[in-house]
């Protein structure tokens, strides 16, 4: 009995330690289980998360595309926009102005052997400036960016004004091509006045009665856009790199990309801060300007007192106010004039800068009238230098019969009509017309005038611009054989005088 339940117990045991194994391998069994179980919901979760992602990634990429396809579309629709405004601006430029002609791509390109580097004559900021040979003409074709939205707003802005403006003292805008954004100016042989003054290794030195004539020639140009009407024209950069002189040195100003119509004009005595983008170039810019952001008419005055004591002295204008200011009040101007001249009128010269300086007074009330004192202490100073220049020359003083008989012509308002003549019935009118007539013509009054100044005066006024009488026609005709005697007699004064044609 005692070895039988022993027996059993060995058999128990035994029964257990198998029971024990069998447990503790359906453990490990169940914890490997349980660990892959783990893993496999890991990898679960991580696939949940990177199809989430995927998901998301196609929503986004979704959006992204729609996005896209609208902001094309909104792009394509602005263009469409902005390139029917700009048709619209190009078609009422040519339907103002006659005398401005549209190019097309082509013949531009032709015309400067596609941009050849040969035809390039000046470059910038704007872009370059070529020069060629258009409709048997020779011209200066000035291209703007075309990598700037703000450049071609500032191309069909200079198109627009200049297309409007004609005057002996202005470039003379002949053409442009909207397609490559370039405009088509008169070619004018002897360059910017910044080259005259600061470049004598390539040009002669400037004749300092040349440096007077311009400087009127100049402010007359500036008076024509200053009077503009209804609304006055400021040019807003006015400096010698925008001033070209043509074969015979008279000065234009040029560059009108910066001009601006002034609509509502503010008096010179308010003070009125406006929140804008000032333009221009530094020792040239109205200090007045710079501080308010207001620009008037007079805001041009500093520019052209600057170039004045620039044209005085040959000198940069960084210090030039304050220099020329002490020269005249220790009365040593003489010292300081460009010494490349040797024979100033001193007195003139001193006249001249003092209206230089009153130019560029800090603030625009204290600067002068340009129409009512500006323009006639100058054409005192160029007629008295002019009397100097005939006084030590006598030789140059030219036939007066090659000389236009407008120099100037006031016509004053009234309403009068005697039989066939007929006197001018319209407001106050003044022609200005200078020096040797380059391209004579006689009109149907018997008398010769320079061909722009009479042409001009026909497209408005059917009467005689000298005996006031009404013409009979309005054809005029060139005058080859005065023409002729004037280049024959500018070739002689060369020989002699070369430094002022």
């Amino acid at each position: 009995m005692y070895d039988k339940a022993c027996d059993d117990l060995v058999h128990a045991k035994k029964k257990i330690q198998v029971l024990s194994n069998e447990c503790s391998e359906e453990a490990r069994k169940v914890e490997n289980a349980l660990r892959k179980e783990k893993i496999l919901k890991q990898v679960a979760a991580d696939e949940k998360a990177k199809h989430l992602e995927a998901i998301n990634e196609v929503e986004q990429a979704k959006r992204s595309i729609t996005r896209e396809a609208y902001s094309k579309h909104k792009a394509e629709m602005v263009g469409c926009i902005i390139s029917l405004d700009k048709e619209k601006i190009v078609d009422a430029i040519l339907s103002t102005s006659k005398n401005c002609r549209r190019y097309s791509k082509h013949e531009i390109e032709l015309a400067t052997d596609n941009f050849s580097e040969a035809r390039k004559i000046g470059e910038g900021g704007y872009g370059n400036v070529y020069r060629c040979t258009l409709d048997h003409i020779e011209v200066a074709v000035k291209i703007i960016q075309q990598d700037s939205t703000d450049k071609t707003d500032e191309f069909l802005k200079e198109v627009e004004i200049l297309s409007q403006l004609h005057h002996p003292n202005l470039v003379l805008l002949i053409g442009f091509c909207p397609e490559i954004g370039c405009l088509v100016y008169e070619y004018l042989e002897n360059g910017s006045l910044e080259d005259q003054l600061l470049n004598n290794k390539k040009h002669q030195p400037l004749h300092w009665f040349l440096r007077f004539r311009i400087i009127f020639q100049v402010s007359c140009g500036l008076a024509f856009l200053h009077g503009r009407k209804p609304e006055p024209i400021v040019h807003r950069d006015l400096k010698p790199a925008n001033i070209l002189l043509d074969k015979n040195y008279v000065g234009k100003i040029g560059d009108a990309g910066f001009a601006k119509v002034i609509s509502d004009l503010i008096p010179d005595w308010q003070t009125e801060y406006t929140d804008t983008i000032v333009a221009g170039t530094m020792y040239y810019m109205d200090p007045d300007y710079q501080q308010t952001g207001t620009v008037r008419p007079k805001s041009d005055l500093f520019g052209l007192g600057v170039i004045i004591l620039q044209m005085l002295t040959g000198k940069h204008p960084n210090g030039l106010i304050v220099s020329v200011e002490n020269a005249i009040k220790s009365r040593s101007l003489p010292y300081i004039l460009d010494r490349t001249q040797t024979d100033w009128p001193v007195a003139e010269a001193e006249m001249l800068a003092k209206l230089g300086l009153r130019c560029t007074a800090l603030k625009c009330r204290d600067r002068p009238d340009l129409e009512s004192e500006v323009l006639p202490e100058l054409e005192e100073i160029l007629h008295r230098v002019s009397s100097i220049v005939n006084m030590r020359n006598p030789n140059s003083r030219a036939p007066s019969h090659f000389i236009c008989p407008i120099t100037q012509v006031n016509l004053p308002r009234v309403d009068l009509q005697l039989s066939n003549h007929l006197i001018y019935p319209a407001a106050n009118y003044t022609i200005w017309v200078q020096g040797l007539m380059d391209d004579p013509y006689v009109a149907a009054d018997g008398h010769t005038y320079e061909h722009h100044a009479i042409k001009d005066w026909l497209r408005k006024h059917r009467v005689s611009p000298i005996t006031r009488c009404k013409l009979p026609n309005l054809s005029i005709i060139p005058n080859h054989s005065l023409h002729a005697a004037i280049q024959q007699w500018k070739k002689s004064q060369t020989a002699q005088t070369q430094p002022w044609k």
